[in-house]
Parts: structure tokens; C-alpha cells; sequence
């Protein structure tokens, strides 16, 4: 089922038209829109779908909405992270330019809304509500996130809390729209919604774990990374916390350093996570979140059809990519 969604999904973002001219500015929408991804928020949404309807293929365009909105974001955090690359590729403010990047994610949201316009009057405003909900919430997260860069302590409940808005809330939108669209029992929509915050804390706190300990080459990206900017996940902040004596003085001299060789860096502190326990700390803490939103998933009011849903959550917490 996954794959044959997956699919579908592929076709219809590739079938996309946002539109033509200016080409400077709808071809970096194509661009960034081509350049894949794992597609998990299009796919919740028909899978959360097909608990309760079998023809996914009716809301194929909103699914694709939500890679539209979520890629939207991508485009606009490269821009205030500096970032060179994306999914391996040249970012879009580096490929054309960050006023062009600033207009095409703007052109982006303005399609999103376009394609929930073709919602049926009675659907139309409870999902433009609670789209609205999460996208302030998206980028609430996202300026948590940057204040936190020039903070020196960030407590464990305030990261969680970031993460929850940055990442989450569009997981548990994307959940909830699926079940809004198949006319999914309300106590059903609420269930999704708190599986799908619940699995993306988990998805990121796995994420900030294997920035550290990931395969590079399953990995897909710099590992160490978080270690080199500084970056306060899960696992640096709950060092700082436990370290004493010798090993919070080495902690606080590797934060303090400007100059530095990034290797040394990363094996350093990973050996300091080593010490602390810092790896099967921050692997219970996203347990406990992804077991929440199994938790929700099993108490849908259709368990008899909830197997493909649940596996790909089981999927995203043994992820090793």
C-alpha cells in the first residue's frame, strides 16, 4: 500500500502546475518540488484517508498540497540558515537568488490555498482553520529555533516544545486532513492529530540522534553536524545538564571555541554523549513519544484497518536515514 501511494503521490507532484511565467519564478518551485524527499506527510494524509475510504486517489491534490506547504518552509528556512545544499542539490537562493527564493515560497503558499479552495463549502473552513493553526505553528517553532542559536541555556521542556511546532504539528495536521476528508469520526481526527505530534517528536529527537551516531552513508547527510554548529538538540542540552567537574569544563570549552578542527570536535563530544549516557537517554525519550502515538493509533475507532498506518509509523521510529 506504502509503495503504490508513494506512486501516485510521485505522479501528482510531478503533474504540479503552479504556474508559467514569470519562468524565474516558477521554475524553482519546480525545482525544489523535484528533488524527492520521503513524501511522509503527503502519504499520512492518504493512509489516514484509507481508514476510512478506499479511493485515495480523491484527495491526491490536497496531499500534495501539504509536500507543497512543507517544501515551502524548506525553501524559506534554507534562506535564514545560510544553507548551500538541499537533499544534496544546490539550495534555491543559491541556484537563483534569495529575493527569488523569497517570492517563489510565498507564490508556493499562495497555490496551497488555492488547491484547499476546491474543497466542498462544509469542509472548506474547518480545514482552512486548522491549516491556519499549524502553519503559525510551523513558524513559531522556526523562530524558537533561531532564538535559541544566540541563547546560552535552553531547558528540555522548551526544545520539546520547539520541535512540537517546527516539525510535529504539520504530522499531525497532515493525519488529521486525511480523516477530516473521508468524514473520519471527530474523536477519530483528534486521535490522528495527537498520533501524528506525538510520532514527529519522536521522528526529530531520532533525527538529532543520528546526526550523532547515524551511518553516514545510510544517514544521507554530514553526521556530526549539530556537534560542529552548536546546534542545542536533545542530546546537547541533556549533557550540559548531567556533565560535572572535568566533563562539563571540556563541554563548555568545545561550545566556547571559535576555532576549532570540526573532526576533533565531533569525536570529542560523541565521546562525552558516550560517557553521560546521553544516546539511550535521548533513544527513551523518543520512544516514549513514538509509543504516544501508537498509543492513539490502536484507540482509532477502526484498529481493524489501522495495520498499514501503524507499520509506517513503526517504519519512521526504526529508521536508520
Amino acid at each position: 500500500m506504502v509503495e503504490s501511494y508513494l506512486s501516485l503521490i510521485e505522479k501528482r507532484i510531478h503533474g504540479q502546475h503552479f504556474g508559467s511565467t514569470p519562468s524565474s519564478l516558477y521554475e524553482p518551485i519546480r525545482y525544489i518540488m523535484s528533488l524527492g524527499g520521503k513524501r511522509i506527510r503527503p502519504l499520512l494524509t492518504l493512509l489516514a484517508y484509507s481508514l476510512y475510504k478506499d479511493n485515495p486517489r480523491m484527495i491526491l491534490k490536497y496531499a500534495a498540497a501539504i509536500e507543497a506547504f512543507h517544501n515551502f518552509t524548506l525553501m524559506h528556512d534554507d534562506i535564514m540558515d545560510k544553507a548551500p545544499l538541499r537533499r544534496g542539490q544546490k539550495t534555491v537562493h543559491e541556484k537563483w537568488n534569495t529575493n527569488t527564493a523569497i517570492l517563489a515560497g510565498d507564490v508556493m503558499l499562495v497555490k496551497v490555498y488555492d488547491i484547499f479552495l476546491d474543497l466542498p463549502p462544509r469542509k472548506l473552513q474547518k480545514v482552512i482553520a486548522l491549516f491556519n493553526e499549524c502553519a503559525a505553528g510551523v513558524c513559531e517553532g522556526q523562530q524558537w529555533d533561531m532564538e535559541f542559536e544566540s541563547r546560552r541555556t535552553v531547558t528540555q521542556v522548551e526544545y520539546i516544545n520547539m520541535i512540537r511546532l517546527k516539525t510535529a504539528v504539520l504530522l499531525g495536521f497532515s493525519l488529521e486532513l486525511g480523516s477530516v476528508l473521508a468524514d473520519g469520526p471527530p474523536s477519530d481526527q483528534k486521535r490522528l492529530r495527537k498520533a501524528g505530534i506525538n510520532l514527529g517528536i519522536g521522528f526529530q529527537l531520532k533525527d538529532d540522534l543520528l546526526d550523532v551516531y547515524g551511518d553516514k552513508k545510510k544517514f544521507g547527510k554530514q553526521v556530526g553536524g549539530d556537534i560542529i554548529a552548536n546546534k542545542k538538540t536533545f542530546l546537547l542540552i541533556k549533557a550540559v545538564s548531567k556533565a560535572k567537574g572535568n566533563d562539563a569544563r571540556e563541554l563548555k570549552q568545545w561550545l566556547r571555541a571559535r576555532k576549532f578542527d570540526s573532526q576533533k570536535k565531533v569525536k570529542a563530544i560523541t565521546s562525552l554523549y558516550d560517557k553521560l549516557g546521553i544516546q539511550s537517554l535521548t533513544e527513551k525519550k523518543a520512544n516514549e513519544y513514538f509509543e504516544r502515538g501508537f498509543s492513539e493509533l490502536r484507540n482509532l475507532s477502526v484498529k481493524a484497518k489501522a495495520n498499514p498506518l501503524i507499520q509506517f509509523a513503526l517504519d519512521l521510529a526504526a529508521r536508520q536515514k
